[in-house]
């Protein structure tokens, strides 16, 4: 294997913020084994990339997460499509406890979380192997000396490349004028990727099945105005 999450990288978000109540805690240590990928893993030969189709039962088509908060969009999506696995990664701990705690009630089969850096889970994800993938409201790091600690980045581009399949989307949503400008500076100039845009309505409108989160109504609510970008994988 490339690289191992039990050696991780140095990541520049907290783990942990406030600290975790009893349900919370509870929640990690009972609930997030049915849904971890790592613990599929245990059953995946060394040197090799998790079997996806194996952990998501031949489900297809499967669909990446990257930051997903509390959750909200990722269950969105899981309802709307029962025939399709989606991985969820997210660090912030009290966040993957906030999605634990909804999906309590009810088993989603089609749902892996990862809960390490994202390129962790790059280094075991099969080449071709997403056909979606969301980025929303990213961390802006909106210092210009963190610029470099923005996803949108080669060090990050490139490998997420690799996993996305052929016409595969990069869904974006950010608050951030100047977060806008770099993705559509990396990703217009990189390779493998294309911004097929005709009119103001390609950013300015959400998606068909778009979810509507906390931290976006947030942003609403305090004069920020969210911009949608489809990437294409090309």
């Amino acid at each position: 294997m490339e690289h191992s999450p039990t050696k991780p990288r140095n990541i520049y978000v907290k783990r942990v913020g406030r600290k975790l109540r009893k349900a919370q805690q509870s929640y990690l240590e009972h609930n997030l084994p049915v849904y971890d990928l790592l613990q599929y893993l245990t059953h995946t030969p060394e040197g090799q990339r998790i079997d996806l189709q194996g952990y998501f039962k031949q489900l297809e088509p499967i669909w990446l997460e990257i930051g997903f908060g509390s959750g909200e969009h990722l269950i969105h999506q899981a309802k709307l499509n029962p025939n399709g696995g989606l991985i969820g990664c997210e660090v912030f701990l009290n966040g993957v406890a906030s999605l634990l705690g909804k999906l309590q009630n009810k088993r989603f089969s089609n749902i892996g979380l990862f809960t390490h850096d994202v390129r962790d889970l790059f280094d075991l994800l099969p080449d071709r192997s997403m056909s979606r993938v969301f980025l929303l409201y990213p961390d802006p790091w909106p210092k210009k000396r963190h610029y470099r600690r923005r996803f949108v980045n080669p060090d990050f581009l490139n490998p997420l490349a690799r996993i996305m399949t052929k016409g595969a989307e990069l869904r974006i949503a950010t608050d951030i004028p100047d977060y806008c400008r770099q993705a559509i500076e990396e990703l217009n100039k990189h390779p493998q990727f294309n911004w097929p845009v005709e009119s103001m309505s390609d950013w300015q409108q959400s998606w068909s099945d778009w979810y509507s989160t906390r931290y976006e109504q947030k942003a609403i609510r305090e004069g920020r105005k969210p911009i949608y970008m489809t990437f294409i994988r090309i």
